[in-house]
Parts: structure tokens; sequence; C-alpha cells
């Protein structure tokens, strides 16, 4: 299927596309909400200022994707393989990412209110400017990740690595850190 057909199929009413590959398409601007991408292989797809809310992406391949300016609010991405993709100023509201694979992937200015990041791994990426309040990240792997200038306010780091991560300027009231490994010379009670 390429996309052509794809988008043809959408407008007709098809929202299954489950394991479908198509890698490196360009998707910009689409909308494409409801839809169920599992196991999709869409890696290096640009999907900038695609609007994808309420999407199933579980197990997607999503890896170097650029999807800036997105729409994932209320997208299921567990498991997804998110690793080097551009999802700067992107939506993720209310996302489940959990068991997702972000390591390397620019999430700048990114909105993840009450997303769940639960022992996902973001090994080296860049969330500075991000917005995460009420976030859950229970065992995420946060190692090396800039979160300068985030706002972290209320969410759930319970028994998260955060080694060598900068938390220059975070906003990290009311957060849950219990059990979280902190970057070196940083105390949390």
């Amino acid at each position: 299927m390429d996309v052509k057909e794809l988008l043809a199929r959408y407008a007709a009413g098809e929202r299954n596309f489950s394991g479908i590959s198509l890698p490196e398409a360009d998707l910009r601007g689409i909308n494409l909400g409801g839809v169920d991408f599992g196991r999709a292989n869409l890696r290096g797809a640009n999907l900038a200022a695609a609007s994808l809310s309420g999407a199933n992406l579980s197990q997607a391949n999503l890896r170097g994707a650029t999807l800036n300016r997105a729409n994932l609010s209320e997208v299921i991405l567990s498991g997804a393989d998110l690793s080097q993709a551009v999802l700067t100023n992107a939506n993720l509201n209310e996302s489940d990412l959990s068991g997702a694979s972000l390591s390397g992937a620019d999430l700048c200015n990114a909105t993840l209110h009450m997303a769940s990041l639960s022992t996902a791994n973001l090994h080296g990426a860049n969330l500075s400017g991000a917005k995460l309040s009420g976030v859950r990240m229970w065992k995420a792997n946060l190692q090396e990740v800039d979160l300068s200038g985030s706002d972290l306010s209320e969410a759930n780091l319970s028994e998260a690595n955060l080694t060598g991560a900068n938390l220059n300027a975070t906003d990290m009231s009311e957060t849950f850190l219990t059990g979280a490994t902190m970057p070196d010379g940083m105390i949390h009670i």
C-alpha cells in the first residue's frame, strides 16, 4: 500500500491499518485521527503537523520519524520505537507512551500533560521546555536527559533513573521522587 491508497481508504472510513509498512512516507499535515497503526513500520516518516488524536500506534516503528507540531493527544504509543524521532512542539497530552523507546528523541517544548511514560527509555532525549505536569514516569530511564526549563510539577518520577539529567530551571513542585536515582549532587527528601 502507498500513501495515496492509505488516504483513499481512510477517507472511505477504514481505520484499521495495523502492521502497515510505509517507511519514510510523507504524511505532513494529514488528519488520521483514530487510525490503528499498531505494529506499523513508519520508520523515518514525515508526520509534521499531522493530527493522529486518539490513534493506536502501539509497538509501531517510528524510529527517526518527524512529528514536530503533530497532534498526538490521547494516542497509544506503548512499546513504540521513537528513538531519534523529532517531536518538538508536539501535543502528547494524555497519551500512553509506557514502555516506549524515546532514546535520543527531541521533545523540546512538547506538551505531555498527564501522559504516561512509565518504564519508557528516554536516555539522552531532549525535553527542554517540555510541559510535563502530572506526567507518570514511574521507573523511566531518564539518564542524560535534558529537562532544563521543563515543568515537572505534580509528576510521578518514582524509581526513575535521572543520572546525569539536566534539571536546571526545572519546576519540580510536588513531584514524586520516591526511590528515584537523582543526578550527582542533587538531594531530595
